[in-house]
């Protein structure tokens, strides 16, 4: 006896994400061209993200030095030119994993394209990244692989992107 089987096709459709009121408020003070790659990168990006910093005061830079939580007290989060970016995970809340902010960075080398923004990777400190021609996470590589060449240690702060003027 046969079965007729109904084929069913399911159309994958791309999530698109948003900013929410929290990251809407953490770009306040930022420099529209960041808020612009931002907000576009949010709208193409395959994973969900939130604004977890923006502009910093002098106090607040000081303190996440004491705490090594920063490494310079130059930080261009201090002219409101650079962001932090948090990887979220529906049901997981906010996520550190690296292979997370791979596909984060490359919606914001993306957007910065689109923009004409060129912005810079906190985990690829060596490259422009608006100009890499490969993924964010060979970019990142290669930025350790010069560290390493160099006998010096990788700083990986892949939440971080700052514009370059």
């Amino acid at each position: 006896m046969a079965f007729a089987v109904n084929k069913v096709s399911f159309k994958k459709e791309k999530k698109v994400y948003k900013l929410g009121k929290g990251s809407n408020a953490k770009l306040k003070g930022v420099d529209k061209r960041m808020v612009e790659i931002v907000k576009e990168a949010i709208k193409i990006s395959k994973q969900d993200f939130s604004v977890i910093c923006g502009l910093r005061t002098k106090k607040e830079q000081e303190e996440l030095v004491a705490r090594a939580a920063s490494q310079i007290m130059k930080s261009k989060h201090l002219d409101g030119l650079a962001v932090d970016l948090m990887a979220y995970l529906p049901g997981n809340g906010d996520r550190w994993e690296l292979q997370l902010y791979f596909a984060i960075a490359d919606a914001m080398k993306e957007a910065s394209k689109t923009t004409g923004h060129p912005i810079r990777w906190g985990a690829a400190w060596n490259v422009t990244l608006t100009d890499w021609d490969s993924s964010a996470e060979e970019a990142m590589n290669n930025y350790i692989d010069l560290r390493r060449s160099q006998k010096r240690r990788p700083f990986i702060d892949a939440p971080h992107f700052e514009l370059l003027k």
